[in-house]
């Protein structure tokens, strides 16, 4: 057998949505089907020109970062199909390259593009990828239509496969975790047209646009041999009994000026609390862990090619410790009934990288709206705000002066609260200050090892700091380290209370819980 248990599983890419005959023909002109493509301009907030950054591509990335080998030969499926099997690298890249059998150039008298078909072409790729490589099971990533894709296969082609079970759990044996960028989970919607655009392109399948509405999800979601739940169909939910909800990723954008296709009509189409082609309502899946980037659907600010999504990507892949921030124990003045709307932005930043790893601001249209009390998971109303991966093995960026590894990793958050106030059911704005917040800081971690070399972590707001944050660093013989408040040993919980002077506005226990446990191994039952 290839694989050597190192957590380095086959890859493959499913790439989204093509059009019609010409899309297609374009997208299978493409030897990686655009995950092969990079970036050098870095959107920055409050400034109109853009950034320098230089971005490979994922695919690239992978290569240099992980050490995973393309091993296209001419032709990837025949390559794959001449090999032994357990002779293949597992840490190896793959490209479904489902449009090849739909596309004029490629095939004559190509079939009109079918998702069943493309989601049993997948299975059957996944199959021969484990086959000839002997790993255990293969990592999913796909972008827009392609987490369709791989939801269909999830979904419908797996549970009515009998030769794999003939069961919604049966997909948990063949896929390890799925990562999916700007997918239209909940199908796509229009802000103008009051539903009649909806219900025009269900009716034509206009370029198989129909795909985006709710018949034809249903159709697709569901298996045909495996009973499900009874109820009204809703494409942001997946089975409980099927794929485990914490091994799906849904990265969503949230820049709708950046992309330009139709010269913009789209965007204006779709709305500006969108990524310009998905809002950002229907670009999740209920109850998965998920982060929120400044970036449009596709196009030079595009979400695949970013720094943003690939270091989101490579943690939820490869990490081995989930760390959850959730803000605790809030009391907020005035009844939970009155007519004041509490809105709460944060911001995630990783010492060593370049870009913001989660970002939900007013700015971006996207703060997270304060329920008193919390009651759903949308994402205007996560749970928790912030979830990340970390790899306990992974390099340490090192100190600008000394050359040395920094002796902690450090993540900074941001929480800004702002509020308004409603009269009539309308925005009242009689003793508003706009974008003027009722409270921020930013809170500091850092995790390390203590005075004794045993594994800790800190945590500071930057207002209690005498310092620059990046002048600062925990003493081990001098900080306390925060104190686990969890007795289950597989799980690690800290509180870090809000600043004394905040407490009068968020509530006298008001903190942010952290929870650490370790993610699932490729051993799990």
């Amino acid at each position: 057998m290839s694989y050597s248990g190192d957590g380095r599983l086959p890859v493959i890419y499913v790439r989204g949505f093509a059009g019609g005959p010409s899309g297609i023909d374009s997208a299978v002109g493409d030897p990686f089907y655009g995950f092969n493509e990079g970036s050098v301009q870095v959107r920055v907030d409050g400034a109109d020109r853009p950034a320098f950054h230089q971005f490979e591509s994922p695919l690239l990335r992978l290569m240099g970062d992980h050490g995973y080998e393309l091993l296209v030969h001419g032709n990837q499926a025949a390559y794959l199909a001449d090999q032994a099997p357990g002779s293949v690298p597992a840490a190896s890249i793959w490209v479904h390259r489902f449009y090849d059998e739909f596309a004029p150039l490629l095939t004559k008298d190509p079939n009109a593009f079918s998702i069943e078909r493309a989601a049993q072409s997948l299975l059957d790729l996944v199959l021969l990828v484990r086959r000839q490589t002997g790993a255990p099971r293969v990592f999913l990533v796909a972008h827009s239509m392609g987490g369709l894709v791989v939801r269909s296969m999830l979904q419908q082609a797996i549970p009515d496969s009998p030769e794999l079970g003939g069961s919604l759990d049966a997909a948990d044996k063949l896929v390890d975790r799925v990562f999916t960028y700007a997918t239209p989970h909940g199908g796509i919607e229009f802000a103008v047209g009051f539903g009649l655009l909806e219900k025009l392109r269900d009716a034509t399948g206009l370029q198989g646009a129909d795909i985006f509405g709710p018949a034809r999800m249903k159709q697709y979601l569901t298996p045909t041999t495996v009973p499900v739940p009874a109820g009204d169909f809703d494409a942001t939910t997946m089975p409980e009994a099927g794929f485990p909800h914490e091994r799906l990723f849904c990265l969503v954008g949230t820049d709708s000026d950046d992309y330009d296709v139709a010269k913009g009509l789209s965007a204006k189409a779709v709305g500006a609390r969108s990524d310009g082609l998905v809002q950002i309502d229907n670009a999740y899946v209920r109850g998965t862990p998920r982060a929120f980037v400044h970036r449009s659907h596709s196009g030079r600010y595009g979400i695949v090619n970013s720094e943003e999504g690939y270091q989101n990507l490579r943690r939820f892949l490869f990490g081995d410790l989930e760390v959850a921030a959730t803000l605790t124990g809030l009391d907020l003045p005035g009844e939970p009934d009155d007519d004041t709307v509490w809105q709460l932005e944060t911001a995630l930043s990783i010492r060593g990288l370049p870009v913001v790893l989660h970002e939900q601001s007013t700015a971006h249209l996207c703060p997270v709206q304060i329920e008193r009390p919390a009651t759903t998971d949308t994402p205007s109303t996560p749970l928790p705000l912030v979830r990340t991966y970390l790899s306990s093995s992974a390099t340490r960026p090192t100190d600008a002066t000394s050359g040395a590894p920094v002796a902690t990793m450090r993540h900074v958050l941001r929480l800004r609260l702002l509020s308004l106030r409603k009269r009539g059911g309308l925005l009242s704005f009689v003793d508003h200050l706009e974008q003027t917040e009722d409270w921020s800081d930013v809170l500091v971690v850092d995790i390390g090892a203590d005075a004794a070399g045993a594994p800790a972590t800190w945590g500071v707001w930057n207002s209690a700091l005498p310092t620059a944050i990046r002048d600062w660093a925990p003493d081990p013989a001098r900080d306390v380290p925060l104190a686990d408040e969890e007795p289950e040993p597989a799980h690690w919980q800290v509180r870090i209370p809000v600043p004394q002077g905040a407490r009068d506005l968020l509530g006298a226990d008001a903190a942010v819980t952290l929870d650490v446990r370790p993610r699932a191994t490729l051993d799990r039952a």
